[in-house]
């Protein structure tokens, strides 16, 4: 099967590396894990990812400043050769416009791939033409030619989404820049609308783990999702299987099964980077108030769980 967007592909929405030090008079209190970025990236790359999502939802977008963003972007250019043909997307969106136009130059000034952009999530009553006026300002501003933007679908999260009428006036208006949508829905109905609407003209990244046959069969390219931090491998197979023209119905299951279980907790990203520790021996990064990490019998407990279906 021809993959027809260069972005294609499955992707972890990547858990941030915070080591979460206190806060001390005068000192920011934001510490990144500087020394574990170029090992979590090959840790993601060796397991199958073809990319990464920074500071989406799973990567605690919402809580850190732009120059936090920032130093951590910053740093990750410096380092991202050593992981040969991993795709960096970058989440950028915020209720502010103009700040969401400075996040998203910055991206790209910096040569990442691609970003996700939330829409407005505070003003949950703006209607399609908000929206509409709001992106194009957006991408006329900050997207340059031959750069890919997509939209950040999820009405649970952000009070309001993309109709398909929307998309298609983004997609008129810009045809290249505006790339797609990364699907968060978990509406199975909403990934077929697209498919039958938009054929492989929108490029669609599947949020939902247990349904990523679906979305696949509803011409979806891909997926981003928190588990793949954990299950990319399984995850690949799915994707490897379909575009070979195999049936990944067993390697699906298998997925479904990781997704429900690791749904239980909410939100993810505490256990996320939990069991990344326990089970890969990656640093047990902090997670950012208000969210807390998850107590040591928790988590055995979950690690032992997730081990005897994912060993």
């Amino acid at each position: 099967m021809t993959i027809s967007h260069p972005l294609s592909g499955v992707y972890a929405a990547a858990v941030t590396p915070y080591l979460g030090k206190p806060r001390t008079p005068g000192k920011p209190d934001t510490a990144f894990d500087f020394e574990s970025l170029a090992v979590f990236l090959h840790f993601l790359a060796g397991r199958g990812c073809h990319g990464a999502l920074l500071f989406g939802t799973t990567g605690e977008g919402p809580s850190f400043s732009p120059k936090e963003r920032e130093a951590l972007l910053r740093a990750i250019r410096v380092i991202r050769h050593q992981v040969r043909d991993f795709k960096l997307l970058v989440g950028t969106g915020t209720p502010s416009l103009g700040e969401t136009i400075e996040l998203t130059k910055l991206a790209y000034d910096l040569g990442y791939d691609g970003t996700v952009v939330l829409p407005p999530y505070y003003f949950r009553k703006a209607n399609d033409d908000g929206l509409f006026h709001w992106f194009s300002e957006l991408i006329e501003q900050a997207v340059p030619e031959g750069k890919y933007l997509l939209g950040y679908h999820i009405p649970p999260m952000t009070g309001l989404g993309f109709s398909l009428d929307l998309l298609e006036r983004l997609k008129t208006k810009f045809p290249n820049r505006f790339a797609g949508i990364k699907d968060s829905s978990h509406d199975e109905a909403f990934a077929a609308a697209l498919g039958q609407r938009f054929g492989k003209e929108l490029l669609v990244f599947n949020g939902t783990d247990s349904y990523l046959h679906h979305a696949l069969k509803n011409h979806a390219q891909g997926a981003i999702t928190a588990p793949a931090n954990l299950i990319s491998d399984n995850l690949r197979n799915v994707w490897d299987l379909f575009q070979e023209g195999k049936d990944p119905a067993e390697a699906q299951a298998k997925v479904t099964e990781q997704r429900h279980f690791l749904e239980q907790f909410s939100p993810i990203a505490p256990m996320l980077k939990g069991l990344l520790h326990k089970i890969h021996g990656l640093p047990h990064w902090s997670v950012r108030p208000p969210l807390e990490s998850v107590d040591e019998k928790t988590l055995e407990d979950a690690a032992g769980m997730f081990l005897q279906i994912h060993p």
